[in-house]
């Protein structure tokens, strides 16, 4: 097919949830893709951040491949044993920040956010959840209910009820919000799509300590942050967060659609049979390819690279700020989880518009803002050619 015949039918028949880019993507190797007249493209967004070893890495094929010719679904799905699966819950058992020890597989972020939400309010008795303004958590009813973003809400009432918002970063707003009926509180920790928002030092340690001392379960959603996307295998690793859920999928199959979520022994204690379950919990596929790509990031020792070339980038973002000040009003960030915030939306537009016209994908988001996010073994030669377009486009758009 050509681009013009992939786009005609695709408008034709998908209904019109996205204002799409006018670029046909046929295949991809590490962050460059190609289009269908073979024209090559920067990828700093990884697929939305799932892509984390690139496109088309071997070790994902192979995983594939391997896989898929003994069996990709089990019998009697998730009341089988599967050696694919008790791999993957090996490994994953020894990265996992404590007390977190029991894991249950899904087929995307949305679905594990909607579970871990159902489950504690099984777990407590109780009804209501806590989530932070300017928080995302998915788009099904329950996890759109729980995103702190109007825009994502208002078109879809009546909204699921029992959810509350605070402010993010704001303690005193959240002990306020605690009583004896919060079943849990959700959050992200640095929110990714409300515009790469970092809290200060000590604000998730607090907030699980105000938790537990409501008697209240402690959502952690790694969903865009975990598997070394911000440096560590986990944002909360290094920060003594003690979280009775912590959701998990983009990063951890390295684009295959897979998700999870682990729980503490306190709560799968008080959990029975029938109170979750799925065709898909855990296929020997997906579990084949998360095993192959948490294997590599942990051998490859990725999380080193991240800090390194995202502090590299960081630097140079920060010296477009200061040539740029009535353009950029901040860059921020952790690992390979970037953000420029500019003036206005107008400016982000023309921006984003002007990388792509200099064949680089970046993702506007907040409307003034541009986050990039690139597979997290990127070069430093391809990073430095796609801060080299993003200061062209930014130049271009002064």
């Amino acid at each position: 097919m050509t681009t013009a015949k992939t786009i005609q039918v695709e408008d034709k028949y998908t209904p019109p949830f996205f204002r799409k880019i006018p670029v046909s993507i046929e295949r991809g190797a590490g962050v460059h893709v190609w289009d269908e007249e073979g024209n090559r493209f920067i990828d700093f967004t990884s697929g939305w951040g799932v892509t984390c070893l690139g496109h088309a890495h071997p070790v994902i094929t192979d995983a594939l491949l391997e896989q898929s010719k003994k069996i990709i679904q089990n019998p009697n799905s998730g009341l089988t044993y599967s050696p694919a699966r008790a791999r993957l819950l090996s490994l994953m058992s020894g990265i996992l920040p404590p007390p977190l020890t029991r894991v249950f597989f899904s087929n995307s972020g949305a679905e594990a956010n909607d579970a871990a939400i159902k489950l504690a309010r099984k777990a407590t008795g109780r009804l209501d959840v806590i989530a932070m303004d300017q928080s995302f958590h998915g788009r099904t009813i329950s996890t759109t209910s729980a995103t702190g973003q109007t825009k994502h809400r208002e078109k879809y009432n009546p909204l699921m009820p029992n959810y509350r918002f605070v402010p993010y970063d704001d303690l005193d707003a959240l002990k306020r919000a605690f009583n004896n009926n919060v079943a849990a509180l959700i959050l992200e920790p640095i929110q990714g799509e409300g515009g790469v928002i970092i809290p200060a030092d000590g604000y998730l340690k607090e907030v699980s300590r105000l938790c537990k001392a409501n008697g209240s379960l402690l959502i952690i959603d790694e969903i865009q942050t975990g598997f070394c996307r911000t440096g560590p295998m986990f944002a909360i690793g290094p920060l003594n967060v003690e979280a009775d859920f912590m959701t998990m999928a983009k990063g951890i199959a390295g684009g295959f659609p897979f998700g999870t979520f682990a729980m503490s022994e306190a709560v799968a204690a008080k959990l029975e049979p029938g109170d979750h379950g799925g065709t898909y919990c855990g296929n020997p596929l997906g579990c084949a390819v998360a095993y192959a790509v948490i294997k590599y990031l942990l051998d490859h020792h990725v999380s080193a690279d991240v800090m390194k070339t995202g502090g590299f980038a960081l630097d140079r973002m920060r010296k477009w700020m200061r040539a740029y000040p009535e353009m950029i009003n901040d860059v921020r960030g952790r690992g390979l989880l970037l953000a420029i915030e500019f003036c206005d939306e107008k400016t982000a537009g023309d921006v984003a518009g002007g990388c792509l016209d200099r064949s680089l994908f970046v993702r506007q988001t907040q409307g003034n803002m541009i986050r990039i996010f690139p597979a997290l073994n990127i070069t430093q030669e391809d990073m430095e050619e796609g801060l080299m377009l993003l200061e062209e486009a930014i130049d271009k758009a002064t």
